[in-house]
This record gives structure tokens, sequence and C-alpha cells, in this order.
């Protein structure tokens, strides 16, 4: 397989190639003509005071093809011998006396040819016509070596501008092709595990901006191999704690070292419950990663949704003396979504927020239409989070509380759930926090047009 620079190599000498080709012919062809015109400019005035001679002497055009025509300097024109002769001669009536190339003698010429011609005086009158043809110049030695160091000139001016042309080519395709020789080089790095490859920029067009998508595509694949191996252990961790109490109590049950009484199998079971609610949530992430998360819409009002969430959060925020407050206006337009999914989507919200908000503390759920979008946040008056971590919270087993105390920050998996179910919805979900104000989550869910709106769109 032929490379990259090899071929642009060869693109660029074969351009160059055709290129100084044409230029060498091209130039070589207009200083022939030139050569050519030039002695035909030179002795024009010659040529035509020597005929004007001759018909003067004998007043007519009898004998000319034999004459020795010779010019006042005394040198005998050239072009008018016979072999070099590059006009033609006809007299007052258009008929040819001296023919030259493509003439007959004896033809007459077209009006528009003589026309053209260069008229030949005697006495102020018109006697014959001289038109011009294509000049056939046998040139002398002088002149041929001449043209000779002309094709040498051109000959050597194409062999430099080629080897240019050969080493800017071999520099450029080597410029060229050393990103993609980079990126390469990174890419086979990386299919053996090696994920932390960065390859330099070295400038700022395309080449330049592959690089940078792969610099950040290279960097996102390392934090999710990073992630995964972190999910790996926080599984392992959340699901060894409640297994490990279960069989602690289970193995002093049967040794005898505890007795088998209400509060012991309460403590088994609050396990066994924690641990297949951990094991739900991860089904649930699992199917929403694949895409097989269900999601069954109909037409759910706001406002009627959070009065259901407050209803069942009241008695767990009774207990920590924490106050719900839901402020929705009852007429809000209708979603199209899920309610079940939906009420887990807020419920995942509310206990996140009981767990931090401090007794006598206050949860709000405020519903309202923004721009063509329903907006729900959820605000508690918890200890808030720094701005750092906002933008983690969202992140599976993430707890923001540096102790991951089991009984205060949950298995860290309802808001990466809240965010699946979300973007399934094709709504939004994000964290506003500031420390010691309290913490809120925002989502905005698409409010479908009414029929009425659809109607006027498509008659538009």
């Amino acid at each position: 397989m032929r490379s990259i620079t090899f071929k642009l190599l060869l693109a660029f000498l074969v351009v160059s190639l055709v290129s100084v080709l044409l230029i060498v012919l091209s130039a070589r062809w207009v200083t022939d003509r030139e050569f050519r015109n030039f002695f035909f400019n030179q002795n024009r005035n010659n040529i035509v005071s020597a005929l004007a001679d001759y018909y003067s002497k004998n007043g007519t055009w009898d004998g000319i093809e034999n004459a020795l025509l010779v010019p006042r300097t005394g040198a005998p024109p050239r072009g008018v011998e016979g072999g070099s002769r590059f006009f033609t001669l006809v007299d007052a009536s258009n008929k040819v006396i001296l023919a030259g190339p493509g003439d007959q003698v004896g033809d007459m010429l077209p009006a528009s040819d003589v026309k053209s011609g260069i008229p030949i005086k005697v006495s102020g009158k018109t006697v014959g016509t001289l038109v011009t043809r294509q000049p056939t110049i046998r040139a002398n030695p002088a002149e041929t070596a001449f043209l000779d160091r002309l094709i040498q000139i051109y000959s050597l001016s194409a062999i430099a501008v080629t080897a240019l042309a050969v080493l800017l080519a071999f520099l450029l395709s080597r410029s060229l092709t050393r990103p993609i020789r980079e990126l390469t080089t990174a890419t086979r790095a990386m299919s053996e595990g090696q994920l932390e490859q960065v390859v330099p920029v070295r400038s700022h067009d395309e080449l330049g901006e592959l690089a940078l998508s792969f610099n950040k595509m290279n960097a996102e694949l390392a934090r999710s191999a990073d992630v995964r191996r972190q999910m790996t252990a926080d599984i392992a961790h959340e699901l060894r704690t409640p297994v490990s109490v279960i069989l602690g109590h289970a193995e002093a049950v049967h040794d005898g070292v505890l007795a088998p009484s209400v509060e012991t199998f309460e403590i088994i079971r609050d396990e066994a419950e924690r641990l297949e609610k951990l094991i739900e949530d991860l089904r649930t992430l699992s199917r929403a990663d694949a895409g097989e998360l269900p999601i069954e819409r109909q037409p759910v009002a706001p406002a009627k949704l959070l009065e259901k969430v407050q209803a069942i959060s009241k008695q767990r925020a009774d207990e920590k003396q924490i106050e719900i407050v839901v402020d929705a206006k009852s007429d809000l337009p209708e979603i199209s979504a899920d309610p079940g999914r939906m009420m887990q989507v807020l419920s995942n919200l509310v206990d996140n927020a009981l767990r931090y908000t401090p007794r006598q503390g206050c949860i709000s759920l405020c519903g309202q239409a923004v721009d063509g979008n329903l907006e729900i946040r959820v605000h508690d008056s918890g200890p808030g989070v720094a701005s750092d971590e906002l933008s983690r919270i969202f992140d599976r087993f993430y707890r923001s509380d540096p102790s991951r105390q089991r009984d205060e920050g949950g298995s860290g998996l309802g808001l990466a759930i809240a965010k699946s179910i979300v973007e399934k919805h094709d709504g939004r979900i994000w964290a506003e926090s500031e420390k010691g104000s309290g913490t809120t989550i925002v989502i905005q869910l698409p409010i479908p047009q009414s029929p009425a709106v659809r109607k006027k769109s498509k008659a538009k």
C-alpha cells in the first residue's frame, strides 16, 4: 500500500512537470513567432520600396518573379527570394503576380485580403498591393544559435523548477502527513489499552481540529474508564455492606451468639430491602443506558403530580419536622410524560432533599411555565453544595459528603436515575446551589402544543 506522502509527492511532481512543459512549449512558440515577426517588420519597408522601384523602371510587373530585388541599402531584402517569400503580390486588379504561402500565380484574391495589404504606389497611383502571409524565415547560423540558447535556457529552467517543485512537494507532504502519523501512533496505543494519549496540535486548520477532537475524545474515554472502574468499586462496596450485615446477623443467630429476636430479623430485613433497592436502581440505570427503559407517555397535570409527591413524602418529612410546600397553579399546561417514571424522579429528589435538610427546615416544590417548557424546581434549606461539585452530583455513586455514610447519603444512584429518566422525556435537569443557601434541582420538560396551535402552525 502506497503512503499518502508518496501519493502527494507524485501528484505534485506530475502537476509541476505538466505546468513546466506547457510553459516551455508556449514560450518556445511565442519566441519563434515574435522572432519571425521581427524580421518581417524589419524588411517590410525595403521590400515595398524595391517593388515600387521595379514597376517604376519597367512600367509593368512582367518578369518580376525572376527579378533580384535589391533595396536602396544594397543588401537583398530577406523574404523576397523564392523559398523564403512570406508575402503575395497582386496587381491593381487583385490578380496574383508573386505567390506567397497558400496562393497561386494568376489567382484572384478576395477584396478583404487585399484591403488588409500594403499598397504599392508609383507617381501617386496604386499599381499593386503587398499582402502579407505567415512568415517562413530561413534563419542564419547566428540566429539559429540564438534560438538554440533560448531552448537551453528554457530546458535548464524547467529542470530547476522541477527539482524545486519536488523538494517543496516533499516538505509539504511531510508536514501534511505528520499529524496523521501521530494520530495513527496514538490510535494504535489506545487499541492496546494505553488510553492517556495526547497528540500535539500543530495548526489551526482541519488537521488541527482533528487533533483537538481526538484529544477530547481520548480524555472522555479515559474519564469513562476511570468512572467505570470507580463505579465497579462502588457497586462492590454498596453490595458488600448489606450482604455483610445480613450474613453477620444470620451467622450470629445460627451460632447462638444472638437470640432470634424481632429486632435481629428487622435488621436483616432492612438490609435485604436496601440490597433489593440497590439492585433495582442498578437495573434501571442499565436499561436506561441500553435505551430499553420503557416510557409510557400520557397527559400529566403538573400540579397534581407535585401534590402526590408531597403526600407520599409527608410521613418522612413529619418525622424530621420538615415542611414540604407545593407552589404550582392548577391551570398549568399538561405535559406528555410517564407518570410512574416522573413520580420516581421527584421522589428521588425529595428523598435526597430530606437527607440533607435539617430539622424544622423546608422543601419547596415549584412548577411554572417558562418559554414553552414546564420548569419544576425542588429546593431544600440544607447546607448546599460547593460550586465545584455541582457538575458531579449526577454521577453514579457520587455523594457530596466526604464521609459517604449510608444512613445519610443513600446509594448515590438517585440523581443519576433522575437524569436518565428526564433525558428520556426530552428534558433537562441541573442543580443550582451555594454553600449555606440550600440546593435547587431544576427540571425542564417540553410542553406539547395545543391542537389549536398545531393547526395554526400547519396553516402557516
